[in-house]
């Protein structure tokens, strides 16, 4: 189930760095926010799809992954995308 376009377009607006910016850490790690948010509301209704599962989980190791690499590189972006996501961090 990938994102809606307007829904992708809207994430990649909110969290770019700058006017044709779609691949910076922030802008992946807040797409794969959404997926994963996604995902969780469907294994919620569907809770025997073990594929779905699956691929939530590699969701979930690639944004640790990411969130690993901005926090050692610039770790003033960590804070506040951790801060504007909601997430938990260590």
């Amino acid at each position: 189930m990938p994102l809606d376009k307007e829904i992708k377009t809207q994430v990649i607006a909110d969290y770019h760095r700058h006017e044709t910016d779609t691949g910076s850490p922030e802008v992946q790690i807040a797409i794969l926010t959404k997926r994963i948010q996604q995902l969780t509301e469907h294994l919620r209704s569907n809770k025997h799809d073990e594929s779905c599962r699956r691929g939530l989980l590699k969701m979930v190791g690639q944004r640790r992954r990411l969130l690993a690499y901005l926090r050692r590189t610039e770790y003033q972006r960590y804070l506040a995308l951790t801060e504007k996501l909601n997430l938990r961090r260590k």
